[in-house]
């Protein structure tokens, strides 16, 4: 049987809000084609929107925590200074990787980053590919060295060097489409001179990447071809500001130059496309993609930041997906598409099972009939020749930067000069600043929240880290912690301005003062009417004041400005089904979640508007799918049991939802908590001997600093990404988490916490003697001693655990002071045994306590 045929095209920054009017003006014909005889979205990008994460979070299908490309540069392994990022730092396998191993033809050309190229079973083209190299002024070119490993396999590299485009082979003909005005412009202006070679650079470069795409499919065989063109992102931040309609700031002149750029780029790209579809032929299924959009309109910046990336606030948040091919449904619209969705996708296509470490889904939606999903663990464990890169070529260079400035603290090699350690300090801390801003678009806060803090101790002028880290506060209901963030960033951030304004709205909401956010907010609108940040706001203060007309005046005032913003439509949604406006409700609800499908909460209103419109299925439909995305929100389970018992005459399936109802609300978990080297391990040690057994895994064994064990379980570390280990727990069990996670509980369940405090000196001592002991038995670097530090951050630990104690109705909690402890075992024994039911063997539990382990006591 043949094999499936797939071609993957990549159209870095295309937007439909630019495409859709040249579509409409019969200005690109194939992608129109390409449309009409398939399917077409929204893809959702991820943030940060920066090119290297993005592309490589396609080709993976997951997040760039998990494959390893962090920014646009990385250190060198010499640490003599930085270096474009190179391939070598991923740490996953790559679509074309997966199948290489399954022995489908695989090439790929020009995708970023992909040097150095690697060795599939096909042809693989770098990204330095189309770099060109230009002589010396008066000098004619006569050599165009291509840098090693930019083809593979490296019998082709002549070949391919043959076929590059070199800006000084283009001729004013060639130039004329995109700047029909050349005649006309000043020539001897070396800003117009810049400008021109910029247009020429652009056009080069993809006509490069084009003639390497088109032999492969011309002349050799293949199953899956992805090839990647940078050019629109580049026509985009040289030539978008002056794209039709002419802005206010920009002068005459130069609109007059230079307004056909973008018009021109996309009508040369659908000129390539067209080619690629012919090649391609009718059973090959084409997926055209890109990464984020290109803001086209009004949303486009007056100026950029002066800051690492700035260039991406042109970005917006949805690029295009384009699916034609056997088996995809024809001239329709699929909704709710995020890049991380298509590895998955061509995966299926192909019939092969997607990894469940995978952060995407398949676009099952796309299909006439769509495929039979299929799984596996990871591809990381499937065994086979898959053409990525030996052992020895893989790094990691944040972990080599580490390591040689251990080795120049050590004496082993010389300190880099300055400017190479300055240049490396700077990339790691902006990828680093890029990594928590990908953690906390994941939702894994925590661990974006200890990289922010350490870059915002070290800069907090950089206002870019502090209010991330304050909206990473934010998120983990750290209000406090978010407050004092905005009193140092108040230092920074022009008086003048709506920004603090904003914030100290945004945290009002949070603290449920919505009378003094929305004083704040009104502030804010007064000075910047044109940010819809602040409308968004306003609209959620309204609400949560019960005005809604109100709220509704402020959520269309957002979308009159970004008519893309789902957070908008999904509040105009609320003000309408406040207002018992259900149609109008169920309509900006599913506007909503067409721009972001992964949206539970709007999928649960969705269903209780259609509910009220009698569209019991639809409404149930809803229910079911915001579950399936949040399985906490336990109105959504009350409200679908009512609707298959009451209203589509469905009994057995209420039965099976309110079982699950009840499971849910009546599992009670039984948890021991404080904070590292507070007795935590002692108490389960009583805990089991009383009988309860411990939810452990025993893969830590026991040591000096615990000699009796430490009754963990490797899950638990990880409570903030992946909750499914809570289930596994059984009802005469006990588990034991740190105070620092306890925040990370699901509401799913009830919670009896025994938590053991200690004198905060004690603590830090106790650790710092552990880490002592660690020291000696490994060469393992230790964290800095920094121990009035550690005990701010405990203390803010224990705040914290108060109100979160306070603020959970599923949590009931005892304190156990660990001198208490051991004191008087037996009291505390009685205690907790009382506090858990009065079943527990308290004379066992006493037994446990050992005197002559209290070795850090503060004498007073």
């Amino acid at each position: 049987m043949q094999k499936k045929k797939i071609l993957l095209i990549g159209w870095d920054a295309a937007d439909w809000k630019a495409i859709n009017p040249m579509m409409d003006a019969g200005l690109m014909p194939n992608l129109e084609k390409l449309v009409n005889e398939g399917v077409m979205g929204n893809l959702a990008t991820l943030d940060p929107p920066l090119s290297p994460m993005l592309w490589t979070s396609i080709g993976t299908g997951k997040r760039p925590y998990k494959h390893g490309i962090w920014g646009f540069s990385e250190p060198r392994p010499d640490g003599k200074g930085i270096r474009p990022v190179l391939n070598t730092s991923r740490k996953c396998k790559a679509i074309w990787n997966m199948l290489t191993q399954e022995n489908y033809k695989t090439h790929v050309i020009g995708w970023w980053p992909s040097h150095p190229a690697e060795p599939i079973n096909g042809t693989m083209v770098s990204n330095f590919y189309q770099k060109a190299h230009y002589p010396k002024e008066n000098e004619q070119l006569t050599e165009w060295p291509m840098m090693q490993g930019t083809v593979h396999p490296a019998s082709k590299s002549d070949l391919f060097a043959k076929m590059r485009v070199h800006p000084q082979e283009l001729t004013a003909n060639h130039l004329l489409p995109f700047l029909p005005n050349a005649p006309n412009m000043k020539q001897d202006d070396k800003r117009t001179q810049k400008r021109i070679h910029s247009v020429a650079k652009i056009i080069a470069d993809c006509s490069t990447i084009h003639s390497a795409a088109t032999y492969i499919m011309e002349y050799e065989e293949w199953d899956f071809l992805g090839v990647y063109y940078d050019a629109i992102d580049h026509f985009g931040h040289g030539f978008m500001k002056f794209h039709p309609p002419k802005q206010d700031h920009i002068p005459q002149d130069l609109y007059d130059d230079y307004h056909y750029v973008i018009t021109a780029g996309y009508r040369y790209h659908d000129m390539m496309l067209g080619r690629l579809m012919e090649l391609a032929g009718e059973d090959t299924t084409i997926m055209l993609i890109s990464d984020h959009g290109f803001h086209p309109d009004h949303l486009r910046p007056k100026a950029i930041p002066k800051e690492p990336a700035g260039p991406a606030l042109e970005h917006s948040p949805y690029g295009i997906v384009v699916i034609k091919g056997p088996n995809i449904k024809k001239d329709e619209r699929i909704y709710g598409a995020s890049l991380l969705d298509i590895t998955p996708t061509v995966l299926a296509m192909l019939d092969l099972p997607v990894g469940e470490d995978m952060d995407g889904k398949v676009l099952s939606d796309a299909f006439i009939k769509p495929p039979e999903l299929k799984s596996v663990d990871s591809w990381e464990n499937i065994e086979g020749e898959c053409g990525m890169h030996d052992k020895d070529v893989l790094h990691d260079p944040y972990m080599d930067a580490e390591a040689l400035e251990q080795l120049v603290e050590l004496g082993y090699i010389d300190k880099p000069d300055e400017n190479a350690e300055k240049a490396i300090k700077k990339t790691v801390d902006e990828n680093h600043f890029w990594l928590a801003r990908s953690y906390m678009n994941g939702q894994m806060y925590e661990e974006a929240l200890s990289i922010l803090e350490r870059l915002f101790n070290e800069r907090p002028d950089q206002t870019r880290y502090g209010f991330r880290l304050m909206r990473c506060y934010e998120y983990l209901n750290r209000i406090d912690d978010a407050q004092q963030t905005l009193q140092v960033l108040k230092g920074h951030i022009p008086q003048e301005g709506a920004g603090l304004h904003l914030m100290e709205g945004n945290l009002h909401l949070l603290q449920n003062n919505a009378d003094l956010a929305l004083e704040q907010l009104l502030k804010a609108e007064v000075k910047a009417p044109d940010n819809p940040n602040i409308h968004l706001l306003l609209g959620q203060a309204y609400l949560k004041l019960n005005r809604y007309i109100d709220a509704e005046r402020a959520f269309l005032k957002a979308l009159n400005i970004d008519p893309q913003s789902h957070r908008a439509h999904y509040g105009l949604g609320l003000s309408y089904l406040r207002r018992g406006l259900y149609e109008e409700a169920a309509q900006s609800l599913v506007e909503a979640i067409a721009l972001i499908y992964y949206f539970p909460l709007a999928h649960y209103n969705l269903g209780e508007a259609l509910y009220q419109l009698g569209d019991f299925e639809g409404a149930a439909h809803a229910y079911e799918v915001s579950l399936s995305m949040n399985e906490n929100i336990s109105k959504a389970r009350q409200k679908l049991a009512v609707t298959y018992e009451h209203q589509l005459d469905q009994p057995e399936k209420a039965a099976v939802v309110s079982e699950e109802l009840v499971a849910r609300t009546l599992k009670e978990i039984v948890v021991v908590s404080g904070l590292p080297r507070s007795g935590t391990s002692m108490m389960m040690q009583m805990l089991d001997k009383g009988g309860i057994a411990p939810f452990t895994d025993k893969k830590r064994e026991a040591d000096e600093s615990n000699p009796k064990g430490y009754y963990e379980h490797d899950a638990v570390k990880g409570l903030s990404s992946d909750k499914k280990f809570l289930k596994d727990i059984e009802e005469n069990q006990v588990v034991k988490i740190i105070a620092q996670l306890l925040f990370q509980l699901p509401l799913r369940y009830r919670y009896k916490v025994i938590f053991m405090e200690r004198d905060l000196d004690e603590v830090v001592q106790s650790q710092q003697h552990m880490l002592d002991r660690l020291a000696e038995k490994s060469d393992k670097k230790m964290p800095p001693r920094r121990p009035n530090r550690m005990k701010r951050a405990f203390q803010q630990a224990l705040t914290r655990v108060g109100n979160w104690q306070q603020q959970m109705p599923n949590v009931e909690v005892c304190f156990i002071p660990y001198t208490e402890a051991i004191a008087n075992p037996m009291e505390v024994a009685k205690k907790v045994n009382e506090f858990l039911g009065g079943e527990l063997d308290v004379r066992a539990m006493a037994s446990v306590v050992d005197k002559s382990l209290y070795r850090e006591k503060i004498e007073e």
